[in-house]
């Protein structure tokens, strides 16, 4: 079983790259489903227009995922005219799709969190006085805090903080790679753009299918033509 996490991107591009983001991710989670990967959208960042995205980060888990994600991570390619920008003259529109190496842990082990009981704040009359139900929880790796005090209960508390820590442990872990992400995607079209991994074209978003190298029929051709110059 491997699990990896992954993120599209728009980088710089303008609105039409943050359409076909939005596109690919539709894409791109309807083959997770048919190969029966598991997945979560860990980010996801909304572009300008209605119905784009920005960039989207998403953890896959699954068998032989290395193997699926190699027709995905590099530059792809949509060919199709703009629908926000009529009369532009481009047809060639690039995003990124690129693997993010998670150098530190994104799971919280509860033996990470210091808990701090704390009097509840506001209105609640006696019990608030006397009662220390808020939970202080603070991930010690990383020295990132939350407090809760919805409940009454402090087990209650606790198990909400322990989610919340989850949470921004996991989206402060992503913030750190978004600069790196840019960067080598920005790289990386520079010198990938006529190499895409996927290209999709139309408004209606079709896979078009890239022609693959036949080396056995250019080998056998090589064979046909040694033994006609014996003969």
């Amino acid at each position: 079983m491997e699990t990896k996490t992954i993120q599209f991107t728009a980088g710089r591009g303008p609105a039409e790259c943050t359409w076909v983001v939005a596109k690919v991710l539709k894409t791109f989670i309807k083959k997770l489903e048919e190969n029966k990967f598991d997945y979560t959208i860990l980010q996801k960042e909304n572009g300008n227009q209605n119905g784009t995205v920005q960039s989207v980060t998403i953890q896959i888990e699954g068998k032989n995922l290395t193997s699926f994600l190699k027709e995905w991570l590099g530059t792809i390619k949509w060919i199709g005219t703009s629908t926000y920008r009529k009369h532009h003259k481009r047809k060639n529109w690039f995003i990124g799709c690129f693997e993010l190496k998670m150098k530190n842990k994104t799971t919280v082990d509860e033996k990470q969190i210091a808990f701090q009981a704390i009097r509840s704040s506001g209105p609640g009359g006696q019990h608030v006085n006397k009662v220390s139900s808020a939970i202080r929880a603070k991930h010690i790796p990383t020295g990132i805090q939350v407090l809760v005090s919805e409940s009454r209960s402090q087990h209650q508390n606790k198990k909400i903080a322990i989610q919340r820590l989850k949470e921004r442990v996991m989206a402060n872990t992503i913030e750190q790679l978004q600069q790196s992400v840019q960067q080598e995607w920005e790289n990386h079209l520079n010198i990938e753009r006529g190499n895409p991994v996927q290209i999709f074209t139309g408004t209606d978003f079709k896979i078009q299918k890239q022609k693959k190298k036949n080396y056995k029929s250019k080998r056998n051709q090589l064979k046909n033509d040694l033994r006609r110059e014996l003969n």
